[in-house]
């Protein structure tokens, strides 16, 4: 499934709903306790005018240093911890078992978790559950024998050299179709082997000799580990200059591309694609869609011209790359190093079990998800939920009908497209079933290997099917919400549904500024420069007026303009068209929640709590959502290849444009945040 949105992809993390309050409660009067935003967080010595990120958090910022192990650590690690403290008790509780029912979730859960954590026999094992695919590159011949091991590497779910999935269609949402994109890349993108500032510069020399390590321990000596570190980074490089900029990437239109079998075969000469298809089992498919056929034209000439051998080098050390982690500690740590320390700025890496859950998760989230649901997840959080939801559903019916810059006709369809948003909360109606996944006690690497076989097969399965619009994209435990424009619906996993984002006992400026801007941030996604051109049906299909697209897009350039304006670290520029969906989002997000905030009762009344107005507190409590501290190297990172804004930006500027928060805290011209009415952007 394609999930083209998400609230922080970046913070993506396993919490409980059930974890412990995080702030105190307060009597005032005849009021019940409410939950406090914690005054003890704020940085008052700070004006909200000049810093309304620091003002709120800049006290804990000060008491709140990154662990070694952390790249940042803000609210959302503080929820990820919480949930660890569930997730580990179930892991501990089903992998104690020992005896659990074959085939039972708890049976594959705990066998898996057991073996994850018994480092002493992976390091025993070493590589030899990889014998079969090493066996496999050794044995290469020629060019086809290139494409006929890397077409059979993604039947066995490792993906290399491109991407290979099946999705719905999306100028035909109802039918599922192959889709072929851009990969090979041991970088996250282009950028990380063009760009010239200091700090990409840094990083790819380090990612040369991190290849020239992980060879050595793979068995070369050192002068053939020279040679093909060489040869390997020159091939990637030739891929990266025919891929497309993550910027690029954001243009749904550029990445739809339909072939038949024969005019693709025309485009890329040396690639046969019924013998790509028929080794990746696909059958009865006539057309595919190609998202960056430049790449694969290139990748053609490649595959013709590049030696056979350098195309070993590259499959076995890509082969190694993606299994490092689940191998033993000299492969796992040497990854590390480079991804984690060099990229991310992690001084250590996590906790074993912390790892080893979150492959769980990431492997067979249904069945913990299961699990996890049964023990912790509160169905009146649901109920909640779902009328938080409504209410900001209809806030931005309202807001819609009041845009000045639309046209009649094309309100109507945006307010179709919104009333027929899908609404899916905490988890799904309708479970995977993993029965024929074989998961043992003793063989982590390959309980790995028969996940990403058994993923594999479930995704292929789906063609010539009706397509599963009851199917979820996140597991129940994950902290983050997305919208899918395909699916046209906005979903929240119970994890999310959690102090300080929700809370059932919090007062309503608590819940408005916080789940309450994630509900309008997901519902925005419908309609920001990507979503925007998806109709209610899920199609990639303009259903704008020519002048209502001129006045989104100008309004639009008007973020973007903000964005680029600004200096993250060093030299490095906030990338406003990359963050511009996400910026949008935030932007419609809080401005929606504050609408429907406005709406309730304490919306509309004037009482203090801890000396703050209620919109006051609405205001903080979306900045102290996004409490975070980050390491250099991490916000490098982000900038470059993260389509989510900073955390302190994703703060600042949103409220910048909006009247009442000027008002709540009565900012001044004088203020560094101020910005003349004129230069306020108003988009949804």
């Amino acid at each position: 499934m394609q999930i083209r949105s998400t609230l922080f992809i970046a913070a993506a993390a396993l919490l409980s709903v059930s974890a412990c309050k995080q702030s105190g409660t307060k009597t005032t009067g005849n009021t019940a306790a409410i939950k406090l935003l914690d005054p003890k967080n704020m940085d008052t010595t700070v004006h909200p005018g000049d810093n309304f990120f620091q003002y709120a958090n800049g006290t804990w910022m000060k008491n709140n240093p990154i662990p070694k192990e952390e790249s940042s650590w803000g609210s959302f690690n503080e929820v990820y911890e919480n949930n660890n403290k569930a997730l580990h008790a179930i892991l501990d509780s089903v992998a104690a078992i020992g005896n659990a029912p074959k085939g039972s979730a708890a049976q594959k859960v705990g066998d898996l978790y057991r073996s994850g954590m018994d480092s002493i026999t992976i390091n025993k094992i070493g590589l030899v559950p990889l014998n079969d695919l090493t066996s496999r590159i050794n044995n290469i011949t020629d060019a086809a024998g290139v494409l006929e091991t890397v077409t059979w590497l993604h039947t066995q779910g490792i993906g290399t050299l491109f991407s290979f999935g099946v999705s719905p269609d999306d100028k035909n949402v109802n039918k599922e179709i192959c889709q072929f994109g851009q990969g090979g890349l041991g970088m996250e993108g282009r950028e990380y082997y063009f760009d010239k500032d200091a700090r990409t510069t840094k990083i790819r020399d380090a990612y040369q000799k991190y290849i020239h390590t992980m060879l050595l321990l793979i068995g070369e000596d050192k002068i053939t580990a020279d040679k093909d570190a060489a040869d390997i980074y020159h091939l990637e490089l030739m891929l990266a200059g025919a891929s497309l900029t993550h910027e690029e990437m954001r243009d749904p239109y550029k990445l739809y591309n339909k072939f038949t079998i024969e005019d693709i075969n025309k485009l890329t000469p040396g690639l046969d694609w019924k013998m790509l298809l028929t080794n990746l089992k696909v059958t009865g498919q006539d057309t595919i869609l190609v998202g960056e056929p430049k790449f694969f034209a290139e990748l053609a000439k490649d595959i013709k011209t590049v030696p056979v051998d350098t195309w070993k080098k590259y499959l076995k050390f890509h082969l190694v790359n993606s299994m490092a982690s689940y191998l033993g500690s000299e492969y796992d740590t040497t990854q590390f190093n480079f991804y984690g320390k060099t990229v991310y700025g992690q001084e250590a890496q996590r906790p074993r079990w912390k790892r080893i859950a979150g492959v769980v998760d990431g492997s067979v989230g249904d069945l913990l998800g299961q699990i996890y649901v049964g023990r912790y997840f509160k169905p009146e959080a649901k109920k909640r939920m779902v009328e938080l939801v409504n209410n900001l559903q209809q806030a931005y019916t309202e807001r819609i009908n009041q845009l000045d810059w639309m046209s009649d006709s094309t309100k109507r369809k945006a307010l179709t497209k919104l009333n027929a948003f899908t609404k899916k909360i905490g988890y799904p109606d309708k479970w995977k079933d993993y029965s024929s996944l074989t998961i043992t006690g003793t063989d982590y690497l390959k309980n790995i290997l028969a996940a990403d076989v058994w993923e594999y097969n479930y995704e292929l399965a789906k063609l010539g099917k009706p397509v599963d619009k009851t199917e979820w994209g996140m597991t129940p435990p994950t902290v983050n919400a997305y919208y899918n424009p395909a699916f046209n619906e906005i979903v929240f996993p119970a994890g999310i549904l959690q102090y300080p984002f929700f809370d059932a006992d919090a007062d309503d400026a608590v819940n408005y500024g916080g789940i309450g801007a994630v509900i309008g941030h997901e519902m925005t996604h419908g309609f920001d420069d990507q979503g925007r051109l998806y109709n209610a049906a899920g199609n990639l299909s303009n259903w704008w007026s020519s002048g209502d697209s001129a006045n989104f897009t100008n309004k639009a350039n008007m973020v973007v303009s903000q964005f680029n304006k600004i200096v993250v670290i060093d030299t490095i520029h906030a990338n406003g068209r990359l963050t511009e969906g996400e910026n949008l989002a935030d932007l419609g997000g809080i401005n929606i929640a504050y609408e429907a905030f406005k709406k309730t009762k304490q919306g509309q009344g004037n009482e203090k709590i801890d000396g703050f107005t209620p919109d006051q507190r609405f205001f903080l409590s979306w900045a102290q959502v996004w409490r975070t501290n980050q390491r250099p190297e991490a916000l490098a990172a982000q900038t470059k290849s993260d389509p989510h804004a900073p955390a302190l930006l994703r703060v600042n500027v949103p409220i910048t444009n909006m009247a009442a928060w000027y008002k709540a805290f009565d900012i001044k011209p004088t203020d560094k945040l101020y910005k003349p009415e004129n230069e306020r952007a108003r988009v949804w």
